[in-house]
């Protein structure tokens, strides 16, 4: 994604729980993180667990208002990491970013605030 293109879609800062799991591996434990920002497209997260860009992994959040229109929406996304860098806060603690390729209402068995 171009800079013209990251700057076209509105993003929102916003702290939403999340949690994720890289696809490529179902046996790691899924990993709780929290949203510095999200887009309708993106998201930008931080994390110690150990992601490389071009991994893709899937993701259950709460779309907040501000990004849905509407009432906020339980999702489930499929994520491409696009990049990652150090945050500079803690050792091994990075900013991701995530580009949405997928999302859909997640499924009630899935929700974990019910």
């Amino acid at each position: 994604m171009d800079e013209q293109e990251r700057r076209r879609e509105t993003r929102v800062d916003v702290r939403v729980p999340l949690r994720f799991r890289p696809i490529s591996n179902p046996y790691v434990p899924e990993q709780s993180a929290e949203t510095e920002n999200v887009s309708q497209l993106g998201i930008y997260f931080t994390t110690d667990f150990p992601l490389a860009v071009g991994a893709t992994l899937v993701l259950w959040l709460t779309m907040p208002s501000q990004v849905t229109g509407a009432e906020p929406r339980e999702v489930r996304c499929i994520a491409r990491v696009v990049h990652v860098q150090p945050t500079g806060r803690l050792v091994r603690h990075n900013g991701v970013g995530l580009r949405i390729e997928q999302f859909a209402s997640a499924a009630r068995a899935e929700r974990w605030a019910s």
